[in-house]
C-alpha cells in the first residue's frame, strides 16, 4: 500500500486522525463482534459511567516498520494482560486477550498507509481503551461498555537529540496504598495533571513520586517507571505494589540481563540512596528510556555523574539494544515481536 504524503521527519508527538478505528460494544453481558469504522466521534449518554464516575482504562503501544519492511508491534500480549488487570480492578468486563491483540492488528493493518517508513524516526502510536457507556446516576458500575482502538502517527520523542531531564521530588501522592496505582486507569492520570503542570511552572520536566505510605521510597513519575544504574553497572528498578508494571521497563530488565550480561535488582529503592547511583532513566512507550540528569529534592540537588548532555553509557546501550530489537536490527526473544504485515 502506498504511504500517505506525510512529512515523516517533522511529525510532532500528538493526535492526528487516521482512516479507521476498531469498535466493539458490550451489552446484555456479552461483547459484540466489533468492526472497523471510519467515524472518529464517540457518541454516549450525558450520564455515561465514564463521565460520572471515571470508569475507564487504556493502553499505549506502537507499531513499527522494521529493517526488512515488515509492520510489527511489540509485546501486545502484555498490553492485553495489563488491560485485563485494569478491567477487573475497575469492575469492567474483560475484553478477551486474543481479541485485544487481533483488534490492534486489524486497526494497524487498516491504517497501513500511516505507518512511518523505517529509518524515519517516527512510529504509529496505538491507543486501545475502554469505558462505561450507558447512563449511571447511582454510584455503581456501568452495564454497557465500549472498547476501541485508534492509531496516530507520531514523531520521535527526542526531537533534536536527547536532553536529560530535570525532575523534582513531589509533595503529592501519585497513588494510595492498596489503591489503583498498579493499573492503567484514566483516573490516575487525571490526578497527575495538576502536579505535572505545577512542576512545569517551576521549571521541572517531571515529578518523582514517593511511596504513599512512608514517603521514603522511590515509586515512579506520572507516566513512567524508574531505572537506575549503580557505579558498578548494576541495573536497579524500584519494587512496589502501587507502581504500574511498565512493559518497556520489564523489557529493558530482560535486555540488561540477557543481552548485556548485567546484574539486575528489582527492590525497594530509598530516596536517600538515589544520590549514590551513576545513571537514572524513565521507562515508557513514548521514549523507551529518557535519561534523567538531575533531581531536585526541595532545593537539594542530586546530580548524576552521567550529566546533563547525553544518556549515560549503560542507559544508551539499553536504549540502542531495545530499539534495535523493535526495529528488527537485533534478534528478538521469542514472542516479543508480533508481525502484522
Amino acid at each position: 500500500m502506498e504511504k500517505k504524503n506525510i512529512d515523516w521527519a517533522n511529525l510532532g508527538f500528538g493526535y492526528v486522525q487516521t482512516d479507521k478505528r476498531f469498535v466493539s460494544n458490550y451489552k446484555d453481558g456479552a461483547w459484540d463482534e466489533g468492526a472497523l469504522i471510519s467515524d472518529a466521534n464517540v457518541v454516549i449518554s450525558e450520564c455515561a459511567g465514564v463521565l460520572q464516575y471515571s470508569q475507564s482504562c487504556f493502553e499505549g503501544m506502537k507499531a513499527y516498520t522494521t529493517e526488512d519492511g515488515h509492520i510489527v508491534t511489540f509485546r501486545p500480549d502484555l498490553n492485553a494482560q495489563r488491560m485485563e488487570d485494569s478491567c477487573r480492578r475497575l469492575e469492567m468486563p474483560v475484553f478477551p486477550q486474543d481479541r485485544f491483540v487481533d483488534a490492534v492488528c486489524q486497526t494497524v493493518a487498516a491504517n497501513e498507509a500511516y505507518v512511518p517508513p523505517y529509518g524515519s524516526g517516527a512510529t504509529l502510536y496505538i491507543r486501545p481503551y475502554m469505558f462505561g457507556s450507558d447512563a449511571v446516576i447511582g454510584v455503581s458500575p456501568a452495564t454497557e461498555y465500549q472498547f476501541r482502538v485508534f492509531v496516530t502517527q507520531v514523531g520521535p520523542y527526542f526531537k533534536g537529540g536527547v536532553k536529560p531531564l530535570t525532575i523534582r521530588v513531589s509533595d503529592y501522592d501519585r497513588a494510595a496504598p492498596h489503591g489503583t496505582g498498579h493499573i492503567k486507569a484514566g483516573l490516575n492520570y487525571a490526578m497527575s495533571l495538576y502536579p505535572i503542570m505545577e512542576a512545569h511552572r517551576q521549571g521541572f520536566d517531571e515529578n518523582l513520586y514517593l511511596d504513599p505510605a512512608t514517603r521514603t521510597k522511590v515509586e515512579e513519575t506520572g507516566g513512567a517507571n524508574f531505572l537506575f544504574v549503580t557505579k558498578d553497572n548494576k541495573v536497579v528498578t524500584p519494587k512496589s505494589g502501587s507502581i504500574l508494571p511498565s512493559i518497556t521497563r520489564r523489557s529493558l530488565v530482560a535486555v540488561a540481563r540477557d543481552y548485556l550480561g548485567l546484574e539486575v535488582e528489582e527492590r525497594e529503592v530509598y530516596l536517600e540512596e538515589v544520590k549514590d547511583f551513576a545513571e537514572c532513566g524513565l521507562c515508557g512507550t513514548a521514549a523507551v528510556i529518557s535519561p534523567v540528569g538531575r533531581i531536585n529534592d526541595h532545593g537539594k540537588e542530586i546530580c548524576f555523574p552521567s550529566g546533563m548532555e547525553k544518556m549515560g553509557p549503560v542507559i544508551q546501550k539499553l536504549y540502542d539494544t531495545l530499539t534495535g530489537i523493535q526495529m528488527g536490527r537485533i534478534q528478538a526473544p521469542e514472542g516479543w515481536i508480533k508481525v502484522i504485515k
